[in-house]
């Protein structure tokens, strides 16, 4: 008889940034409060993935991924073709974020027999529960699936607030292995859902819509107090997409976890216009907290463009306002930069590059993560592929390469391309970085990149990038004296690089 048994593999996203699958944590906790057992392959800290996942499988009831658009795709479709291979009456199950946003084209792959769609805590255990019984999943909201050869998809699932869902099982991390890969003890955190704006290229309304909710702050520290005591960890990541939207929760978080005592680092997302409302004194409450750093969508220095992005509750000054509060409060502000936007104009990318230079040199300590626009299924933009020449992927596979380091687009080829990343690279020697691995590079490297800093920010003053010497000598000195772990998809865990004055 088959064990009650789930298992669940994580492609590779980045073993520089490694740390415990947030969204399989979320749907392992009913499936373990229903007596399951769970599993989980962790291809960037498990040797010999492949092999471990199938067998694991020998006496599982399942196999289910949890995946974004992009890279994950790769070793997603290697896995799931060798699970139904060996196993072909066992259901491959695919949930995240880019099944729920192409369900029918992900369904289509003939190596995939379910997929789920939005919140997956409820909708996988009654699938699971479904296939113990040897029972059809009609009915199972969320949920598509293949009958007789069709692909047959329920209701959708209502969502649920944030207040209403099981804590993660975070005690199913294997935070000793990521921490050998990553170099530092960390973790993600969801303390809200969703976002009130709507901007051009984000995907998220496409899963949560519009309608943003939270959990009370009482809980917020209680639990991650809890977490990072449990665990032994120094720094979480809140992945919310709009922390600041409740002021008061935000204050209310910050003086919860004052009193507690427990001291860690944590970083949050906001939009400028939000973090400019507060006042320095607040900030500085959120800094005794622990808040180390607020990322901001910046996206571009052309007021044009960041129309164009729908991007009109946000503007140059709420930028530097947020910068200069945060660098006084002792917060270091990071700003994502989108180059490539369709309608950008070489001027409009100039204009993002003076507004990089400028914030950098005024506010010691901001970084910029610099990003070349994808667009990606389930965004506003993409209902206008067609008219922008966008060239949409016809199967699961064709979305593997769609990653924001590298996207080539109808409008950005050739050398436009490979111009603007050189560019980038330049933005990556000109200021120094604060990831969060836990590794330094070498000192030699760290002497070469210091060595052609002010070359590297004379070029960008100057819009010069041919014979790009600094690069070459930066990359001879890395392959000389690696002490990075390199990363098996080469991505970061935000799909962003981040480059600090």
């Amino acid at each position: 008889m088959r064990a009650k048994k789930i298992v669940f593999f994580f492609p590779a996203f980045s073993s520089q940034e490694a740390t415990a699958p947030l969204g399989i944590l979320a749907v392992s906790t009913p499936l373990l409060r229903a007596g399951y057992q769970v599993r989980i392959v962790d291809s960037t800290i498990t040797p010999n993935f492949q092999k471990r996942v199938l067998e694991e499988l020998a006496d599982a009831l399942c196999l289910a991924v949890s995946l974004v658009t992009g890279p994950m795709i790769r070793e997603t479709v290697q896995i799931a073709r060798a699970a139904k291979a060996l196993y072909p009456e066992k259901p491959v199950i695919l949930g995240g974020w880019h099944p729920s946003l192409l369900p029918h084209q992900t369904l289509a792959a003939e190596y995939v027999d379910v997929v789920v769609q939005g919140q997956g805590e409820e909708a996988l255990l009654e699938i699971v529960q479904r296939i113990e019984a040897g029972e059809s999943f009609r009915g199972i909201a969320g949920a598509g699936y293949k009958e007789d050869g069709r692909l047959v998809f329920n209701a959708k699932r209502p969502l649920k607030p944030i207040r209403e869902m099981p804590a993660k099982a975070y005690h199913l991390a294997d935070f000793d292995a990521y921490q050998k890969v990553c170099g530092r003890r960390w973790a993600m955190y969801t303390s809200s859902l969703a976002c009130p704006y709507d901007c051009a290229y984000c995907t998220n309304a496409g899963v949560y819509g519009r309608g943003w909710n939270a959990l009370e702050p009482e809980q917020v520290a209680q639990e991650t107090t809890e977490l990072v005591s449990r665990y032994g960890l120094s720094l979480l990541w809140i992945v919310d997409d709009n922390f600041l939207v409740d002021r008061e929760r935000a204050l209310g978080i910050a003086e919860g976890l004052v009193r507690s005592g427990v001291r860690f680092e944590w970083s949050i997302q906001a939009t400028t216009n939000l973090v400019a409302r507060l006042s320095v004194d607040e900030l500085k409450l959120l800094r005794r907290a622990g808040l180390s750093q607020i990322a901001h969508g910046a996206e571009s220095g052309s007021p044009r463009v960041t129309k164009l992005m729908n991007k009109t509750f946000q503007n140059l000054g709420t930028i530097h306002e947020a910068a200069s509060r945060l660098t006084e409060a002792g917060i270091r502000p990071s700003f994502n930069m989108i180059f490539g936007f369709p309608g950008e104009t070489e001027e409009d990318r100039r204009m993002s590059v003076r507004l990089i230079m400028d914030v950098c040199r005024r506010y010691p300590g901001a970084e910029f993560w610099t990003n070349i626009f994808t667009p990606y299924p389930g965004s506003p933009v993409m209902e206008r592929a067609f008219e922008l020449g966008i060239d949409v992927p016809k199967s699961l596979e064709g979305w593997t390469d769609f990653f924001p380091r590298y996207t080539e687009l109808p409008w950005l080829r050739g050398r436009k391309h490979a111009r603007l990343q050189t560019m980038r690279e330049y933005m990556r020697l000109a200021f120094s970085r604060v990831p969060i691995y836990g590794y330094r590079p070498h000192p030699v490297v760290r002497a070469v990149t210091g060595a052609v800093r002010a070359t590297s920010r004379w070029r960008l003053d100057h819009d010069v990038y041919a014979w790009p010497f600094e690069i070459a000598l930066n990359n001879t000195a890395k392959k000389l004296f690696p002490e990075l772990p390199k990363p098996k998809v080469d991505a970061s865990l935000l799909s962003s690089e981040p480059v600090t004055c």
